[in-house]
């Protein structure tokens, strides 16, 4: 299959969900409430209709309205590639944000955690429909994230858009398709270009990986298609790793061979077909020729470690002076960095956010 055809590979930042995620341990002490919406004849940007379109979501706290009975207290965080909502109930999240007096504190504000559409409790290929699951991408996707809220939730307005990774671009389309939807934007791990260079060619492999696979047997496999799975977690690795961390976590030849022989058990937890659609998603990604159009005050953080979005290409730098009312800051390598996926790790960008929330109050 010709790799500019369907569907298109982008794995955009795929590791978040399927790597930093997987290690990660829950906080215990927050106990979401789930639910789902089931959004009926769901029309996606390819032409495709689903006649019932789930999208899962969980919440934390208690929505607060005005006199005119509009929720006033709304965060959206939205997650990585390959993962779900519940990701940001991890303790190096959920433990640095959500506690009494800390800057999201659900004693204030109601969170709103999706799994968006293809991840986790949401619909997806490996439902049942494989291959004939509608191609969704990003437009889709955060689609559906407004009907959540604005179907399910009643949210009409949001205090502050999180997003990490696939949900920091998530956050650059909110921003430019409701461009008065949200007081404020925090994109954390992502560039709003088209993705290219080295990070579309090894995104490609990874794709070609699994369908070189005979057992991928064109999605209709019986059993996941092994060998194509491992190429794809190992490239997952390669490119979700930053070398200081793991100089330290596998200081040894020993301890970095053992890492490497566990692939089998890390891959264990991917759908062949639920990834090449998640990798899909991104082909039509490309904020840049409307990024003058949002509105809303952005803190836009990558750090300096991250393999996905390195910082010499210096598309960051030369796209943030566009935004109207953005700010761009490039964390540098240190002890509280974990390449891309710092963006789950509060403790290293959360004096930013503090200054976007003081910047956007009204």
């Amino acid at each position: 299959m010709n790799y500019f055809s369907r569907p298109f590979a982008i794995l955009a930042v795929l590791f978040l969900g399927i790597f930093a995620a997987r290690a990660q341990q829950t906080a215990p002490k927050y106990s979401p409430a789930e639910a789902d919406y089931v959004a009926h004849d769901f029309a996606f940007t390819s032409g495709e209709r689903l006649a019932e379109l789930r999208l899962h979501y969980r919440t934390l706290g208690t929505p607060q309205k005005d006199a005119a009975g509009r929720v006033t207290n709304a965060v959206l965080i939205l997650h990585g590639t390959g993962g779900t909502g519940g990701q940001f109930l991890a303790s190096q999240f959920a433990g640095e944000l959500y506690g009494p007096g800390q800057l999201l504190d659900i004693t204030k504000y109601f969170i709103i955690l999706p799994d968006g559409i293809g991840h986790g409790k949401s619909s997806k290929p490996s439902d049942g429909m494989h291959t004939k699951f509608p191609a969704y991408d990003y437009d889709d996707m955060v689609a559906a994230q407004h009907l959540v809220l604005t179907e399910a939730l009643g949210v009409q307005h949001l205090r502050l858009i999180l997003g990490t990774s696939m949900g920091c671009m998530h956050a650059f389309v909110w921003g430019e398709t409701y461009p008065d939807f949200a007081d404020a934007l925090m994109p954390l791990a992502c560039l709003p270009v088209q993705i290219a260079g080295r990070n579309r060619l090894w995104r490609k492999m990874l794709i070609d990986g699994i369908r070189n696979d005979p057992a991928w047997a064109g999605g209709e496999y019986k059993e996941q298609p092994k060998d194509g799975l491992r190429t794809a977690e190992d490239l997952l690795i390669i490119a979700g790793s930053a070398p200081l961390v793991m100089q330290k976590n596998l200081a040894t030849r020993d301890a970095a061979d053992k890492f490497a022989g566990e692939v089998d058990a890390r891959a264990a937890a991917l759908d062949a077909n639920d990834l090449i659609y998640q990798v899909n998603a991104s082909r039509n990604y490309d904020p840049s020729p409307k990024l003058e159009t949002i509105t809303a005050p952005v803190m836009w953080i990558n750090s300096a470690d991250d393999f996905i979005n390195p910082p010499e290409l210096g598309i960051a730098e030369r796209e943030s002076k566009r935004l109207k009312n953005g700010t761009f800051v490039l964390l540098p390598i240190g002890d509280q960095t974990h390449g891309h996926g710092t963006h789950t790790w509060a403790v290293a960008w959360e004096s930013y956010l503090k200054q976007l929330l003081e910047r956007s109050a009204k």
